[in-house]
């Protein structure tokens, strides 16, 4: 942003996120630039007849600040309804229930499409007054949103959090004139297109080396090492030939015990403590690495008690997903960490405690990994998400071969050439990250007057 020269004159805005603004600049509490505001609608499932394009929550775009190209149907609402709350071009969508920890409500997209469309009861349209650029007003919630001004405004009741609309809209924001308003809104958008384009190319960049670290890891654990051995059919579709000396098992056959976890009563997250016994979930179970954040705990007295020391993982156990989305494959695997402590598997979790004479846990949960999407998609159960239950989990097919020496190997092979694809994969991550804090900054800076893009091009 150097090369972009402040206004010539500025003011005191007396308003602690804005700063010093231009000179010839408003600075007005944000009701004063908003025609209405109109909570959304409850939607039903679609029917086929009449049904209505309805915006959701998870139908925005944050990045892009937009609505994403493609958004479900609900069932058809009354026509008189349907008018009066039809989304038009240029309205702003403002979250106002939902959120979380992380992402609290008071996200605002702008919505710039043509669709007979309306929005959900978790989110409010926004029409402007006519003296208004929408666009504008889009960058500068966005700034509010990243400065954090929403916060106040937030309430929490019974775990989600609602916007209070009016005393969000009494904050205060600056106001250029109309035409400058269409000026920096232009400007931003020039800017952060280039900036996306960045992006998204170091993101496709970041797609292509996950895609190389999964096939030299599937080639190594289904082929070996060694591109001259000689190969035989495995008799498995999904995983081809394998070379002539090694084996083709069941899990199972390869585990001297095996457990999943607790369901009903016995386990519920209110049994959930801030110390005590590690409680091992589907976010910790990784494709092929043990994912340490998310902790959730027990007591030691309800482990005991309760559940009977029972379920437990040791350092070394193979975990295995028996539930699975369209990112976190059914069926993917880890290993259980050196310094887990006393831990159990939750429901949907499968222990393995492997035969360490016959099977190395790391080679195995690369290879089921490998291989999840291809076997599971065969054996899964479960109508809405894809699942897997402990006997369909002791049936999957691994190939190995008979040394441990030559497992062993193959690991270290593996995990040497994924850690160069890792950092660099990290890199490229970092450099996305600076491009999103450089773009929320420059938007910030321009719709708080901080630089003059009057005539910038």
């Amino acid at each position: 942003m150097s090369h972009y020269k402040p206004y010539p004159a500025y003011k005191d805005s007396g308003v602690e996120w804005i700063g010093p603004v231009p000179e010839h600049w408003q600075v007005r509490r944000i009701k004063f630039s908003i025609a209405s505001c109109r909570n959304g609608v409850w939607g039903d499932d679609p029917t086929g007849n009449d049904d209505t394009p309805c915006v959701r929550v998870a139908d925005f775009n944050r990045d892009a600040l937009r609505v994403n190209p493609e958004i479900p149907t609900m069932r058809a609402i009354s026509t008189k309804d349907r008018d009066s709350r039809r989304l038009q071009q240029g309205n702003l969508l403002l979250e106002k229930s939902g959120g979380g920890e992380k992402q609290p409500v008071g996200q605002v997209v702008l919505y710039d499409r043509d669709d007979d469309a309306v929005c959900s009861n978790f989110i409010a349209k926004i029409e402007l007054s006519s003296h208004e650029v929408a666009s504008f007003w889009c960058y500068q919630f966005a700034a509010a949103y990243t400065c954090r001004l929403n916060l106040r405004s937030v309430k929490q009741t019974s775990g989600i959090q609602n916007l209070d609309q009016e005393q969000y809209f009494d904050e205060m924001a600056s106001r250029p004139p109309t035409a400058e308003q269409a000026s920096i809104a232009a400007a931003i958008d020039r800017e952060t297109a280039r900036i996306d384009a960045l992006i998204a190319k170091k993101t496709r960049f970041i797609e292509l080396l996950q895609e190389k670290r999964q096939a030299l890891i599937t080639h190594a654990v289904t082929k070996g090492l060694d591109p001259n051995v000689k190969m035989k059919d495995s008799g498995v579709e999904w995983i081809g030939e394998v070379p002539e000396h090694w084996l083709v098992v069941q899990l199972g056959k390869l585990a001297k015990d095996r457990c999943d976890g607790p369901f009903g009563s016995g386990l519920k997250s209110e049994h959930y403590v801030d110390d005590g016994v590690r409680v091992v979930r589907l976010q910790n179970i990784g494709w092929g690495a043990f994912k340490d954040d998310n902790a959730a705990f027990i007591s030691r007295e309800h482990w005991h008690t309760v559940l009977g020391r029972g379920h437990s993982v040791v350092s070394g156990d193979l975990l295995v997903a028996g539930l699975g989305d369209e990112g976190n494959p059914l069926g993917r695997a880890c290993v259980a960490p050196d310094d887990l402590g006393d831990a159990l598997v939750k429901a949907d979790c499968y222990r393995f405690r492997l035969n360490q004479q016959k099977a190395l846990s790391p080679f195995v949960a690369l290879s089921l990994s490998a291989t999840a999407r291809a076997e599971c998609g065969f054996m899964a159960t479960g109508a809405t998400r894809d699942r897997l239950n402990l006997g369909l989990a002791s049936s999957r097919i691994v190939a190995l071969p008979p040394s441990i020496e030559e497992q062993r190997a193959i690991v270290e092979n593996v995990q040497t050439r994924a850690a160069r694809i890792d950092l660099l994969a990290e890199k490229n991550q970092r450099s996305i990250d600076l491009l999103k804090e450089r773009r929320s900054a420059f938007i910030t800076a321009a719709v708080t007057g901080q630089i003059d893009l009057r005539e910038a091009t």
